[in-house]
């Protein structure tokens, strides 16, 4: 093998720009470059088979959320709450080591809820009354024991960095409806960076226009969108197509899917700055839609918005939209969990049930899969007295609407909820049920990587049908 000569650049400027996450350089449509094989790749493509969902928003409380105190309730718990765990369980291994504090009762008040009959504590009044729109997974199980892993893990389906994320996996099989606006965005509630930064919306080994685009509140959703004041739609569009022909020209003696994914993003941008000012003006709603999220309310107007937001995209094509409570680990509750969890779910709750209230009454739940959960749960011993520690062998996950069977409870832990024991669902098998929803087979949904056909569930992973109605 021949040295690489001293004067060659490895990484240029416009590779960083284009591999960079929280802009435009990983966005394209499928027209942008006609006659191409890269413009057919975000047209909208057909499914495997016929789909009970069409788009994806996923809820995700980044740092762990409790499972029995939300969702799985333990009467166990609070009979055995300061006793050591019994030996029966044998040694548990947490992220602090080998656990040996004792049990931490829940302080939960616990009521079912709906003609369903669904148990679910106080913490969740607002989506307790949606009980019969969830079907609730009490079985999910992880190998990521930390927050980078954990968190990697249910985004990417892997425990370590390279992969690409369920959403530009969704992106790249199905397409985009929206030739306007990006196929895949996320949204934090804070500034602080969720753990992993972008490479968990990133598109891995595959080319850059997959992955997903951060967007963020305020008066600017979208970074540097806005046409640059006194410049007129006339002198955009021509320094538009100067560039485009200079990068053109650059591309047409190179194959370099991230320069591709830069020329059809600055044409996105160009035609974004119609759509997409409309589309993230939730100042557009009626007041009676901005209570029902909680934007009237201070500690819930921040994610009730993030939550309207996300309905108004999917509503104009957009494909998945991840949603991150707690950014930055906030659910991470080693210590006093009483006062992390109610807050978190004081803010969380009301927009989530008014998300999926608005939906229901616009006719797009039946066509919209609603997904909640962290990277992994809590154990059910006690850390620092009042908190609880990691826990991916046994947690609770919740899915609706887009084809889903509300009203029933899936798979079961222990009687402490420590460890899955009944119908365990891990990452790979909770991938393949919700692409199995949008119409995929996770096995058959194949990219070639360096000659080897890759899949979205490393070639694991099986969808749980009973799931759907």
């Amino acid at each position: 093998m021949l040295p690489v000569p001293h004067h060659q650049i490895l990484t240029t400027r416009r590779d960083f720009l284009a591999k960079a996450g929280a802009g435009f350089g990983a966005l394209a449509l499928s027209h942008l470059l006609q006659g191409t094989g890269f413009a057919d790749s975000l047209v909208a493509k057909k499914p495997h088979f016929a789909a009970k969902a069409k788009s994806v928003i996923f809820l995700f409380m980044e740092g762990g959320p409790s499972h029995m105190d939300s969702f799985d309730p333990k009467p166990k718990l609070n009979e055995l709450a300061g006793q050591r765990i019994p030996d029966s369980f044998g040694k548990v291994i947490t992220a602090m080591g080998e656990f040996k504090s004792p049990l931490l009762a829940s302080k939960r008040q616990w009521k079912q809820h709906g003609k369903s009959g669904l148990w679910i504590s106080d913490w969740l009044p607002h989506v307790a009354e949606c009980a019969d729109h969830l079907a609730v997974i009490r079985s999910c199980v992880a190998d990521g024991i930390n927050h980078s892993t954990g968190v990697c893990q249910m985004n990417t389906g892997s425990i370590l960095a390279g992969r690409p994320s369920l959403g530009s996996w969704v992106t790249y099989g199905l397409g985009t409806e929206n030739a306007n606006l990006p196929a895949f965005v996320v949204m934090q509630d804070n500034p602080a960076s969720v753990i992993n930064g972008p490479r968990n919306w990133g598109s891995g080994f595959m080319p850059a226009l997959y992955q997903g685009t951060r967007i963020e509140s305020g008066s600017e959703p979208i970074q540097f969108l806005n046409t640059p004041e006194g410049v007129a739609p006339e002198q955009q569009r021509a320094k538009l197509d100067f560039l485009t022909e200079l990068n053109t020209r650059h591309a047409a003696t190179r194959h370099n899917s991230e320069l591709e994914a830069r020329i059809a993003s600055y044409e996105l941008a160009f035609r974004m700055q119609a759509e997409a000012p409309e589309a993230v003006d939730i100042s557009r709603e009626s007041e009676a839609t901005r209570q029902l999220y909680g934007m009237d309310e201070k500690e819930t107007s921040k994610f009730g918005g993030m939550c309207l937001l996300a309905r108004r995209l999917v509503e104009r094509g957009v494909r998945f939209v991840q949603l991150y409570s707690g950014a930055g680990s906030k659910w991470d509750a080693h210590a006093k969990i009483e006062e992390n969890h109610g807050k978190l779910f004081k803010e969380t709750d009301k927009p989530i049930a008014g998300l999926l209230r608005d939906l229901k009454q616009r006719g797009m739940l039946d066509d919209t899969l609603v997904v909640w959960g962290g990277e992994f749960g809590r154990t059910p011993m006690s850390e620092k007295g009042d908190g609880r520690d990691h826990n991916p062998t046994g947690f609770t996950m919740w899915m609706a609407g887009g084809g889903v069977k509300g009203g029933q409870t899936i798979g079961s832990t222990d009687e402490l909820g420590l460890r899955a024991v009944e119908d365990r669902l891990h990452v790979h098998d909770i991938h393949a049920t919700i692409l199995n929803l949008l119409g995929m087979e996770n096995l058959k949904l194949t990219y070639r990587h360096k000659g080897r056909p890759e899949n979205p569930t490393l070639n694991e992973g099986e969808a749980y049908r009973k799931i759907a109605g």
